[in-house]
This record gives C-alpha cells, structure tokens and sequence, in this order.
C-alpha cells in the first residue's frame, strides 16, 4: 500500500473514530437521569423584565416615577421595544453613577500607588468619558428610536402592501396577518404574539401591540387594522391605501436625510487627510518661516 494512501485511510479511520464516539457519549448522556433544577429561587431575580421596581427601591435612590425625566426615558424605552420596567433602567443608571464617582475619587485620592499597576493617564479619562456617555444617554436613546422607528415603519409599509394585496382574498384579517410574518423581522416576535392572542381578546391584543411598538406609525397601523377586524369593506382598505402612502413619504424623508448626513460625515472624513498633508508638509515650512523672521529680528 503506498505511504500517501496508508495516511488518507488512517486519517479516515480516526474521522470515523472521533464521529462515532461523539454519537455514543451523546446516547450516553440522553440515557443518564435528569436532575432537579437547584436554582429556582433565582427566578425572581431572572424574572426583572415582567416585575416592577419595589417603591422602596426607588426612594433609597431618590428616584420618582412622576419625574419628566423619568417619564422620557419610558418614552423612549418604549420607542426602543424594551417593555420591561423603565425603573430597571433608571436604577442601573443611578448606580452607575455613584460607581464612577466613587472609582474616580479613589484614582485621586490613591493615583501614586495605583499608577505603579495600572496606568492613570488611560484610567481617568476612560472613566469621565464613561460617565460622560451615561450622562447623554437621553440622545443616544433617541437615535436608537429612531433607527428602529424606520425599521418598525419599512415593516409597516411591506405589510400593509400585502394586505392590500390580499384585499379581495375571502381570508380573515388573522389569517392575513399570519402570512405576513415572514415578511418581518424587527416585529416578528410582537407580531406572533398579537396574533397567538387574538382570539382570547382582540382589542386588547391589539392595544398591547400597540404599546410594544410604541411608534406613530405603530398608532396608525393598528388603528387601521382594529378598523378592518371590525368591519371588512373596501372603504378600510382605501384608508389602508392613503395610509401606505404616508409609510412612503416617511421612509423616502428619512432616506434623504441618511444621505444628507452621510455626505457630512464624507466632508469630514476627506478633511483628514488634507490635515495631515499640511501637518507633514506645509507645518515644517511655516516653522522655518517663523524661525527665520525670529532671526531677522
């Protein structure tokens, strides 16, 4: 047997080896018993995102629901599809503002002999742009609103095209909505549960789905579509119709202005290396100039 073939059939024979005793341990594995979960205490801790913040939470952090500050910030993690309790959020950044507060008062008390360990120069800018990035929280929150905000109405749009397209279709409206799920991706999950409980109360579904989109276009689609659960005539659908029309002209605005802001950041981006031309080359020059009329003087 040549060499080449006796090391291509024991490489095969050691494939085989390692793929047979995968599927053994496997069948092993499925035949050992299951054991009682021994953590689930740990549910109510896991649970955060259907629970509400304790009261006395809040005020040990000195935190209101009735604040306009607190109540943006729900507005607009409701506009980011985040449904859990907007106090989570507010609590978490209320503690992590008295954690960079407290790390950089020991970087000024103890920086002589933390310097020997890490370095100072890197640690304290590090924490103020942290703490400068959770402080403006409230405009990155709004541009993450926004980007889903397109995201939600493109959705929409596609959407209520098919149902229009389905219009003369003899189908009900859940069973519309239900072929369009695989024409979503951003509100999948809310479609899919708005339609499993839709038959246990409509209207309510409806609002709920309402409220997971949290978007103006999200209101109107869903006015438009309690409209056509009610009442199925052509006259809905003409609603449905202009209602495409306005989905249209906002994805085409907010195209434009994606264009108008590449082309800035473009302008910026080809500043740099005229920058760096006159750094390199045109900077020794005037240094020279300056030295020379320095001289003369």
């Amino acid at each position: 047997m040549p060499a080449w073939t006796e090391g291509t059939f024991r490489f095969a024979l050691l494939i085989g080896q390692c793929i047979f005793g995968t599927a053994a341990i496997y069948a092993f594995l499925q035949l050992w018993p299951e054991r009682p979960a021994r953590w689930k205490h740990l549910t109510v801790v896991t649970g955060w995102r259907t629970r509400q913040v304790p009261d006395k939470w809040l005020r040990l952090a000195l935190v209101s629901r009735q604040q306009a500050s607190f109540m943006e910030r729900e507005l607009l993690l409701a506009g980011c599809g985040i449904t859990a309790d907007a106090a989570w959020y507010v609590l978490a950044r209320r503690i992590l503002f008295l954690l960079i507060g407290l790390l950089i008062m020991i970087v000024a008390v103890w920086h002589r002999r933390l310097d020997a360990y890490i370095p100072i120069t890197y640690v304290s800018p590090g924490l103020l742009l942290i703490m400068l990035l959770v402080y403006i929280d409230l405009a990155w929150l709004r541009s993450i609103r926004r980007m889903r905000a397109l995201q939600v109405t493109k959705e929409i749009f596609v959407i209520s095209k098919q149902l229009l397209y389905l219009s003369d279709s003899s189908l009900h409206i859940h069973a519309k909505l239900l072929r369009c799920i695989p024409l979503t991706r951003a509100i999948r999950i809310d479609l899919e549960r708005l339609l499993a409980e839709w038959y246990h109360d409509a209207s309510g579904a409806l609002q709920r789905f309402k409220q997971r989109l949290g978007t103006e276009e999200g209101l109107s689609f869903v006015e438009t579509l309690d409209a056509l659960r009610l009442h199925e005539s052509p006259q809905y659908y003409e609603l449905l119709r202009v209602r495409i029309e306005d989905y249209k002209e906002k994805i085409d605005l907010a195209k434009e202005s994606r264009k108008e802001s590449t082309s800035y950041i473009l302008f910026v981006i080809a500043g740099i290396p005229i920058l760096y031309t006159f750094q390199i080359f045109i900077y020794p020059w005037v240094r020279e100039g300056q030295k020379l009329f320095q001289s003369l003087n």
